[in-house]
């Protein structure tokens, strides 16, 4: 009976972390967190929606007292955009139309975030639930996670290697499908950075892409496949533009919206736009949530998306019909 008890001690020990095991493992994380001046990581995400797996190349630099540079390069198209955070605000950077748009915001601090490495502990330190499991030298929880605009996100798997680094993060929704997958390929404590790589000016100056070529008309038009029930389209008009075309589109009922869509204005000089919201993280590209709008731009088109009756939720529902687009704020 000793020799059985014993045998089932250890295997607890092991597999599920009794005596502080899980205690233990996170303190050696957040020890080596606290002991760097920041830290560089690498790695490729990549996000299913249906039968569609969207793939992303991900390089974040991070310095204390909250300094982020998070570069999201879809693999599909090669188009990058860059979100950026320094005393002046928070900016998300899209240089292939040479603009940023600039927020007084509080990201990353409220919400989960897949490819942040202190994001993830902050996801552990408030799930008092959290599980735990030891296996082949690698330590991994699962804990709850915080998406506020999309709830069918609930719970994410943490994998560490044997030196407290991480290894890879998986988020499931209420199903249990793996939704997001972020693999991480170099982390790195303490990189010589400073400050001053975190300016934008410095940001413009490093990233020489190719624009996008302005078009003079819209190829087509892109309907939502989602609508919300007693919501039909009773509105639609073409506007011409200086540059371009602009498409309205308004739908009445009971969740009433209205969707533009609008050939892609590519500034001469790189502009900085101030804006209400948040940065919000959609399939193939980031653009801006607010309390009643979402907009983005993709493929050379600019969407826009407002409704005075709906939910962020239930916009990003409709948005997530245009193109197969996600929610990944």
């Amino acid at each position: 009976m000793k020799k059985i008890l014993l045998l089932l001690m250890v295997g607890c020990f092991l597999l599920t972390g009794c005596y502080g095991g899980d205690n233990n493992v996170l303190k050696e994380v957040q020890k080596k967190f606290d002991k760097s001046s920041g830290y560089q990581l690498m790695g490729d995400l990549s996000v299913t929606n249906n039968d569609e797996v969207y793939q992303y190349e991900v390089e974040v630099f991070y310095l204390k007292d909250g300094y982020y540079k998070v570069t999201l390069t879809n693999t599909m198209n090669q188009h990058t955009q860059i979100i950026l955070k320094n005393d002046e605000g928070v900016y998300v950077l899209t240089p292939a139309l040479n603009k940023s748009f600039r927020f007084q915001s509080d990201w990353p601090y409220q919400n989960s975030q897949i490819y942040l490495l202190d994001a993830l502990l902050r996801d552990l330190e408030k799930d008092e639930n959290k599980s735990f499991e030891k296996k082949n030298d690698q330590y991994s929880f699962k804990a709850k996670v915080h998406y506020p605009n999309n709830s069918k996100l609930i719970e994410e798997k943490i994998v560490f290697n044997k030196d407290y680094l991480p290894k890879k993060v998986s988020v499931y929704n209420e199903d249990g499908v793996e939704v997001m997958v972020m693999n991480y390929h170099k982390v790195k404590y303490s990189p010589k950075i400073s400050k001053e790589d975190f300016q934008l000016d410095k940001i413009i100056d490093e990233e020489k892409v190719e624009q996008v070529e302005e078009t003079s008309s819209l190829e087509e038009i892109i309907y939502p496949l989602f609508i919300p029930s007693g919501t039909r389209l009773v509105g639609e008009e073409k506007v011409e533009k200086d540059k371009g075309e602009r498409i309205i589109m308004n739908y009445d009922g009971e969740k009433s919206f209205l969707l533009v869509e609008e050939s892609s204005d590519v500034f001469d000089e790189f502009t900085v736009i101030p804006t209400l919201g948040e940065p919000y993280f959609l399939m193939d590209t980031l653009g801006v949530m607010t309390e009643n709008s979402l907009s983005w731009s993709s493929g050379g088109v600019d969407f826009y998306l407002v409704s005075d009756v709906m939910s962020t939720e239930e916009l990003v529902e409709v948005a997530q019909s245009i193109g197969g687009i996600v929610s990944m704020k």
